[in-house]
């Protein structure tokens, strides 16, 4: 059997063959997220997911504060349409795993497994943003609370979700973007998922867990927002259409 073709796979074909076909044409700017969301019913992270991977293809170019525009010179022929999974579908299934990982671990994980945990918070405190040390302590964070939820599958799945991230194509670029942008693990979220564990509260670490997981797809969902500088120089262009474009009067106006 076939995998099936991912939302965000489905959305870039298509608006790969409209580029090949000309209805968008080397140079002009793709319709807004919220229109192509709405042309192809599906959500705006699809939407920049699609986005990304025809980006990582060379097909177009995002110009932040401007839009996407088809690449001037298209290659020569389509590429593969595989670039795995996005950070936001990852995210949701995180989301599901990770959060009832960690309601079980609060009932299971040992005393030795909640130093050990609060050992890697530790460094995570001490550790630079967004540094190779960091970002193995974030990870090694979370594979210890599915270690300790003591079911090996549980253990592995999570392990998957994880490696994922890192081998991802798609998934990898969306988070090294984030990291560009000043989007980097927080040890307080960590922190408070660790204090619900000590509680042996396993609603608590379950809601901190869904929380902090949430939290990072809403930070993904600001950096990859292709429409905010966009929407900002709209804003400008109206202000100086009402002023009748005078410079004296937009520097009063201010």
């Amino acid at each position: 059997m076939s995998e099936r073709i991912k939302l965000y796979q489905r959305v870039a074909q298509q608006l790969e063959q409209f580029i090949r076909d000309g209805r968008y044409q080397p140079g002009m700017r793709l319709p807004a997220e919220r229109d192509l969301a709405e042309q192809f019913e599906v959500s705006r992270p699809t939407v920049r997911e699609a986005v990304i991977a025809l980006e990582i293809r060379e097909l177009v170019e995002v110009r932040h504060g401007s839009g996407v525009y088809v690449s001037e010179v298209l290659p020569a022929s389509p590429q593969p349409t595989e670039l795995n999974v996005g950070a936001f579908e990852l995210i949701e299934a995180r989301i599901m795993y990770e959060g009832e990982a960690a309601a079980l671990a609060a009932s299971v994980m040992t005393e030795e497994e909640l130093a050990q945990l609060g050992r890697i918070l530790g460094e995570m405190d001490r550790f630079d943003p967004a540094s190779a040390e960091e970002l193995a302590a974030d990870r090694a964070f979370h594979l210890a609370i599915a270690e300790g939820t003591r079911n090996s599958l549980v253990a592995q799945s999570i392990e998957h979700l994880w490696d994922l991230r890192e081998q991802s194509p798609l998934c990898s670029h969306m988070f090294a973007q984030a990291r560009r942008e000043g989007v980097n693990p927080r040890p307080d979220e960590h922190r408070q998922i660790y204090d619900a564990l000590l509680a042996r509260d396993a609603d608590a670490a379950r809601s901190a867990m869904r929380a902090h997981l949430t939290r990072v797809s809403e930070d993904l969902l600001v950096v990859t927002e292709l429409e905010l500088i966009e929407k900002a120089k709209q804003e400008i262009t109206e202000k100086r259409r009402r002023l009748g474009g005078s410079p004296a009067r937009e520097a009063m106006a201010r």
